[in-house]
C-alpha cells in the first residue's frame, strides 16, 4: 500500500510539473492575435497575424492587410526535404522580391537555434528569417510536416498551403496565380 501511495505522489508531482511548465510559458517569445475558433490553417480562411523575432533581431508581423503576397515557410534544420528546398527558396526571393514578401519560419522549439544559424548561412537566405522559439506559431499553424508553406494574399487570406516540398516552376505558377 505504502509503495502505491508513493508511486501514485510522484506521478501526481510530475503532473503538476507539466502543467505549470505548460502554464508559464515565455509570453515574450512570439505575439499572437487573437485568434477566431474558426480559424483553420488552410486555403480559403484568414490567416491569423503574429509577430515574431528574426536573426537579424527585428520583430516582423505577418498575416492581416499587407500590400502584397506572403510567402510563409515553416521548416527545420534537421529536416532532409528543407534541405532540398532551400536553394529554390532563395531563387524565389531573388526573382519575386519585389512582389512578394518571402519569410523563414524556423520552428526553433523543434530545433536547435545555432543549426538553424548555419543552416541559413551554409544556404546563404536574404530574406528574413523567422524564428519560433517557442512553437506557438507551429502550433496555431498545425504545422506537423516539415517544409509546410503558407501563401497568403494581401487582405491577409490563406490561399495556399503546401505540405512538402514541390518543384521551382509549380511555386512559380502558385506565385504568379496569387498576386
Amino acid at each position: 500500500m505504502r509503495r502505491i501511495v508513493t508511486l501514485f505522489t510522484i506521478a501526481f508531482v510530475f503532473a503538476g510539473l507539466a502543467v505549470y511548465q505548460y502554464r508559464n510559458d515565455d509570453p515574450n517569445a512570439v505575439t499572437l492575435a487573437a485568434s477566431s475558433e474558426d480559424f483553420k490553417p488552410k486555403a480559403g480562411y484568414e490567416a491569423t497575424a503574429f509577430k515574431l523575432p528574426g536573426l537579424d533581431e527585428q520583430t516582423y508581423e505577418i498575416g492581416g492587410k499587407q500590400n502584397k503576397l506572403s510567402f510563409v515557410n515553416f521548416w527545420a534544420s534537421w529536416c532532409g526535404p528543407c534541405e532540398l528546398e532551400a536553394p529554390d527558396l532563395q531563387r524565389l526571393h531573388e526573382k519575386y522580391r519585389d512582389a512578394v514578401q518571402l519569410y523563414g519560419v524556423n520552428a526553433t522549439k523543434y530545433d536547435k537555434e545555432r543549426s538553424a544559424r548555419e543552416f541559413v548561412s551554409e544556404h546563404e537566405f536574404t530574406f528574413p528569417i523567422l524564428m519560433d522559439r517557442a512553437g506557438d506559431v507551429t502550433k496555431q499553424y498545425k504545422v506537423d510536416t516539415f517544409p509546410t508553406t503558407f501563401l497568403i494574399d494581401g487582405d491577409g487570406v490563406i490561399r495556399e498551403r503546401i505540405n512538402g516540398v514541390i518543384t521551382f516552376e509549380e511555386w512559380e505558377r502558385l506565385i504568379e496565380k496569387w498576386m
